[in-house]
């Protein structure tokens, strides 16, 4: 093990980081506590679904995004498919509301494309960390 100073290589790192502002506040961390709005879903035909999702106390068009793939993985999970692949997702803030209009096509074999996601999978991030599903 190699020293600096009076202290290991490993614990020098670790208190340089912490000096530097490189960790994350936990107060910061628990802040984040959005109000989930509800999921109306509408199929378009065949495989093709979207997701309307509205969410308050969002940090960033990515929460509510996030959101909207949880309705996603989960729908995908009820009507017995495995995968989905996502088509379009557009999102609106006003007056602290943020709203996402997504659509996904939902399929039994991974679909072609680059945003695909397997539904057991996120479904189960999604519980795992509090967000909603259909």
């Amino acid at each position: 093990m190699r020293m600096i100073g009076a202290l290991t290589y490993p614990l020098a790192l670790a208190v340089a980081g912490a000096v530097s502002g490189c960790t994350t506040d936990p107060a910061e961390v628990s802040r984040f506590d959005p109000t989930y709005r509800g999921v109306e879903t509408r199929l378009l035909d065949g495989d093709l679904v979207n997701f309307h999702v509205g969410m308050e106390g969002a940090r960033s068009e990515d929460d509510v995004t996030r959101y909207a793939r949880c309705a996603a993985a989960q729908y995908t999970l009820i009507r017995g498919y495995g995968f989905a692949r996502h088509v379009r997702t557009t999102v609106q803030q006003t007056n602290g509301i943020w709203v996402a209009d997504a659509v996904y096509t939902i399929s039994p074999a991974l679909p072609d494309g680059l945003q695909k996601l397997d539904a057991e999978v996120v479904a189960a991030d999604c519980a795992e960390n509090g967000i909603p599903m259909v």
